[in-house]
């Protein structure tokens, strides 16, 4: 069975964007929403050069955050359909449950891509900083030993994934084709010696043109992040554990000259391999 909604997108041709049900506006009322620290006119301008005003993240920017107010209406929204979503899932688990196969289910909770909330002066998605490419996923597995659950994994898990972990489940062997990896080794085996990916290649096309939104490219690591901008052949570099924001580009610093010539020919062996 797949669930599938359309919170928590936003009705773009309308004014509000975010749209709760009536009985969820009570929500957050009192509460006010953290503006993220690189929700700056100065993380903008530390975008490459071709970020302007065409481009579709910063159109969308003035739509739902360009002043304090706006941001504010919009986020508290946006949390009310995140809860809507939330206490329609607990409905399916206590459904589950009242049937008596809940314990005999994998239960698998994730979406399709992440989300600026005006990080970088940017909204939406399609670009390869951590807030757009990293995604929500908690799996409820009745296989599951007790002090695993309710633990965190920060392993690089992919959508590719799903596919293998759900038949596996099943009891099926998946395709050698699959690109993917059965994602319940990381929590039922007990060999701490189970190799797991440590990087990965993501890509993004072009939609319409390159002042819309433009490709983007990277090679992902646990503290270290490299981008590629086909279209302007722009490079950037970044120390993910010292700048977690993505705000430093190193590309053009001498001493990780070594670092980005390393990273740029994995990137394209990466690449290569994806073809």
């Amino acid at each position: 069975l797949t669930v599938a909604f359309f919170a928590t997108h936003a009705e773009d041709p309308h004014p509000d964007q975010f749209l709760p049900q009536p009985e969820s506006m009570k929500l957050y009322k009192d509460v006010t929403i953290p503006v993220p620290a690189n929700a700056t006119q100065e993380s903008w301008e530390r975008l490459p050069h071709f970020f302007d005003a065409k481009n579709e993240g910063r159109n969308r920017w003035t739509w739902r955050f360009d002043t304090p107010e706006k941001f504010q209406r919009m986020m508290k929204n946006y949390y009310r359909l995140a809860t809507e979503v939330d206490s329609t899932c607990g409905r399916v688990i206590a459904e589950l449950e009242k049937q008596g196969v809940l314990d005999e289910t994998l239960v698998i909770f994730t979406t399709d891509n992440g989300y600026y909330h005006a990080e970088h002066g940017l909204a939406d998605k399609w670009y390869p900083h951590q807030e757009s490419i990293r995604v929500p996923l908690i799996i409820r597995d009745p296989r599951m030993p007790k002090g695993v659950k309710g633990k965190t994994n920060d392993e690089f898990t992919l959508s590719v994934d799903l596919a293998p972990t759900v038949l596996r489940a099943a009891g099926v062997t998946p395709p050698e084709t699959m690109q993917g990896i059965d994602m319940s080794v990381l929590y039922l085996e007990t060999d701490e010696s189970v190799r797991w990916r440590d990087e990965f290649f993501y890509e993004h096309p072009t939609l319409r043109n390159a002042d819309f939104i433009p490709a983007s490219e990277a090679l992902v690591r646990k503290n270290w992040k490299y981008f590629y901008w086909p279209e302007q052949e722009v490079e950037q570099l970044f120390d993910l554990k010292a700048d977690p924001r993505e705000e430093n580009d190193l590309a053009k610093d001498p001493a990780q000259a070594e670092r980005l010539a390393e990273m740029r020919k994995r990137f394209k062996e990466l690449k290569e391999a994806a073809k």
